[in-house]
């Protein structure tokens, strides 16, 4: 593989920590306080699921976030600080693009709807899949100087 300035390696090592960048920016501008003391972050996605035409959706919504909205607004908002954590030091980083992948699915059929939010969740999986198989861990990762995931 040819590459200018970098290894191919190393270019998949900035592919994932400009994702794990986008995690922690997605948790860094959530509204911590309305996530957590109001509840308007799972308020929000209750009137999405609500709404959402495939009852599938609007049922997994009510079986396993609307009983327990306060502690699945931690398990979202630490989510994505995890992820980014993650891919940004290159921990477990194939633990992180799968988590990744699985909350950018579930955020897009949630929000099948809403176009605006489509292309960050579409792009966000491509790198997560591309990432994994590439193994963006070979290079600049503690996964790396830990000889983790060979």
């Amino acid at each position: 593989m040819d590459t200018i300035w970098l290894s191919g390696a190393e270019w998949l090592a900035v592919l994932r920590i400009g994702l794990g960048l986008w995690w922690l920016e997605s948790w860094r501008h959530k509204d911590k306080k309305g996530w957590f003391e109001r509840g308007t972050g799972i308020a929000w996605a209750a009137e999405v699921a609500r709404k959402h035409r495939w009852g599938a959706v609007r049922s997994g919504f009510d079986t396993v976030v609307a009983p327990r909205p306060k502690a699945m607004a931690y398990v979202v908002v630490y989510a994505e600080l995890a992820l980014g954590l993650g891919l940004v030091t290159g921990f477990l980083t194939p633990v992180a693009l799968i988590g990744g992948l699985l909350l950018n699915l579930l955020y897009l059929v949630l929000m099948i709807h809403d176009w605006a939010e489509q292309g960050q969740n579409a792009m966000m999986a491509l790198i997560s899949v591309v990432a994994l198989f590439a193994m963006a861990w070979q290079r600049w990762s503690l996964d790396a100087v830990l000889g983790l995931f060979r």
